[in-house]
């Protein structure tokens, strides 16, 4: 992935992260939160969402290090649990908003190129920004679903599994110890996601995957 696919892959990454975020501020003000709609975070301006580390610095260094797939993400929309018609369940809709946001976008692209052949003839620039559009987004969804803090995963899981199996002081440990969690469920676990994201991308868009 170099050069010009590259490019594009970033800025691919920027839009789907930015759309993941204003997917949970909605939810989230649909729900009864109005925080992201006040911190003007309900736009689709990347400027407005970009995180400095997460959206520009760990991609680069992703491409510049040759890793093989490129992650990111931007700054976490605002929200209040507090404000929530439904505590348990706005939590997990909010949490969840991002990655259906992921899936639809990847679902929509891929079905475009699946019946590019039947809808007419699309330019295979088009297909190619497709492409990528699809693999950034099941990454996406697959990466934020770990069930690892900060992640939207953990916040499902935490809210779906009773206080008697996860209590509060417990929840706080894996909270402290996320981070060193997270890297290690990357560089020995997530090569074993791959295939998935190959399987779902196929699935998608009727072509071989490219993993």
């Amino acid at each position: 992935m170099q050069g010009i696919n590259t490019f594009f892959y970033i800025i691919v990454l920027i839009m789907s992260v930015v759309i993941h975020e204003v997917a949970h501020g909605l939810v989230a003000d649909a729900q009864g939160d109005p925080t992201a709609r006040y911190a003007g975070r309900l736009t689709l301006n990347p400027l407005k969402h970009i995180d400095l580390v997460g959206s520009v610095i760990l991609p680069l260094l992703l491409v510049v290090f040759n890793a093989g797939f490129i992650i990111g993400w931007a700054k976490p929309v605002p929200y209040i649990e507090a404000n929530l018609r439904d505590k348990k369940w706005g939590t997990i809709l909010v949490a969840g908003a991002g990655i259906v946001s992921n899936i639809a976008l990847a679902f929509v692209f891929g079905i475009a190129i699946r019946f590019s052949g039947i809808l007419g003839s699309f330019a295979p620039s088009f297909i190619s920004i497709s492409e990528i559009i699809v693999i950034v987004n099941i990454l996406l969804a697959l990466f934020n679903l770990i069930p690892i803090p900060p992640l939207d995963g953990s916040k499902i899981l935490f809210e779906l599994l009773p206080s008697k199996i996860l209590s509060q002081s417990t929840k706080s440990k894996i909270e402290y110890f996320s981070m060193p969690l997270l890297l290690l469920f990357i560089i020995f676990l997530w090569p074993m996601i791959m295939p998935v994201i190959g399987f779902i991308f196929s699935l998608f868009t009727g072509l071989a995957s490219p993993i």
